[in-house]
Parts: C-alpha cells; structure tokens; sequence
C-alpha cells in the first residue's frame, strides 16, 4: 500500500482535497474532473460496494487500521495521511469523521436503463439544496422505491453533502438524469409508468386516497423549496397528490414530504 506521510501541502496529489469549503470551486472542479468525495469509512466502505474507483485516500493516521482493509483490491491508490491540524489545513474544516476519498464517478446509465424493472421512482425536480438531495435518497433507500432520476438543473448527488446526509445511500440507489420534460414525459409514459406530482392543487387528490390504489409503475414527482414544481412538470403529471396539513401549515418540507410519501405508496409484498 502506498502510505504517504504528508510533510508537503503542495502535493500534487493532494489537489483533490483542498478547499472544500469554497462551494464555488467544489461545483466547477469536482463534475469537471470527474470525481467525487467520499467522507468516512462507512461512505468509501458504500462507495467500493457499489464499484466505484477510488484515486486516493487522506485520513488521519489512527483510521488506517479501518481504511487499509477497504483498499485491499487496491494496492496502487495513494493513502495520505496527516496530523488533524495538517489536514484541516489542507481541507478548510475538521476531519472528524476520519477520512476522506477522492472518487472517480462512474458514468451514469441511460434512463431507460435505469427504470427497466423498477415499480417505484422519485423524481427530483431542481431542488438544489444538497441536504435535502441527500435526505431523500436516504428515504428512498430505507423506504423501498427503486430509483431516483433527476432533472438538468437539479443538484448533483455525489457532493459531498448530499453523500454524507444520505449517509452513503446516493452509492447505491440507482439514479441518472432525466432529459427536459418534453421528452422525458413520453419516455417515462411509454415505459408504463403513472406520473404523480406531490404539489398543492385544486384538483389534487389526498395521499391516502391514491394510495389506496395507487398505479404497478409510479413515478413521484418532487419540486424545490419554495417555487415547488414547474408547470412543465404539472403538465406532465397524470395525477396530482397532496399531504393533508393541519393548524394552518401548507407543506412539509420535501425531504420530509418524500418519506412520507414513500412511505404511503411502498411496494407490499
């Protein structure tokens, strides 16, 4: 294995790593150069499950008990390891969670592909808060739906943020990206699925309601905070469904909207 003691901060090949607090330079670099960071040991241990090729490992020095066994079908991958002070030098925040991994993405697979024996899939429309990215593959994952598909102007689910809050889930939930509705409603249409819109309407139904018979192939549509769904994406929905509130608040908030909706319309077996 190839231990690296950091002694260096100018390492080429710890370029990766360094200041990640400044999101303008994450959102250019990371889908530019084709990585992706992996935070903890649990969401390296995810993102090896899932194939995924790591290009490096930064850590502090009493984790490499944990990590080195991960790596063991690679011996080539650099493993930089550092003091905590060194790395938060390096990184602009604390390692606490102990490690981190530069990842190569896979490249997505084609929509069709990725629906092909699915019954249940969220789509997530420009919600560009990466949290609740996260928050919502999480559900997905625990709660049994079978993909996520996610449209041009969505956020990316393998920032960092959206790995961590998922707690590693976006490495194993399929997902790729939809085209504009336009042609990503025949597309979805035509592979069978029922396209159900979670949004406030006059004419929407109750959760319980389409739940009581809800359709063999369902396509969850989610909106941003704030704006909600576009009328593009409305147009496209066959049904649309709302979560009854009461003492006078209209929403929940998305990530909280999906598992309850999850929830309400899992596959029974």
């Amino acid at each position: 294995m190839q231990i690296v003691h950091i002694e260096d901060l100018d390492l080429p090949g710890l370029a990766d790593y360094s200041r990640l607090t400044d999101v303008a330079l994450r959102r250019v670099s990371e889908p530019a150069s084709g990585l992706y960071i992996a935070e903890s040991s649990k969401v390296i241990t995810r993102a090896l499950a899932a194939g995924h090729r790591p290009r490096s490992v930064l850590l502090q020095e009493q984790w490499l008990p944990d990590v080195l066994p991960l790596l063991a079908d690679w011996p080539d991958v650099p493993v930089y390891v550092g003091a905590a002070s060194v790395l938060e030098r390096l990184t602009g925040y604390n390692l606490h969670r102990g490690a981190l991994a530069a990842m190569h993405r896979p490249p997505l697979a084609p929509v069709s592909e990725v629906i092909r024996d699915a019954r249940r899939i969220v789509i997530l429309e420009d919600i560009v808060d990466h949290t609740n990215v996260g928050a919502i593959f999480r559900s997905v994952a625990g709660l049994g739906a079978d993909a996520v598909l996610i449209t041009p102007r969505c956020a990316d689910p393998l920032y960092r943020r959206s790995v961590r809050v998922s707690m590693g889930t976006v490495l194993q939930v399929p997902w790729t990206r939809l085209p504009e509705w336009a042609a990503a409603a025949p597309l979805l249409h035509e592979a069978g699925f029922h396209l159900a819109a979670l949004a406030l309407s006059d004419d929407a139904v109750t959760l319980e309601q389409f739940a009581g018979d809800a359709p063999e192939r369902l396509a969850l549509i989610l909106g941003a905070e704030g704006d909600g769904l576009s009328t593009q994406a409305l147009s496209a929905a066959d049904t649309v469904v709302t979560i009854p509130m009461l003492h006078g608040v209209d929403s929940l908030n998305v990530a909280s909207a999906s598992a309850v909706a999850l929830y309400a319309l899992r596959v029974r077996v």
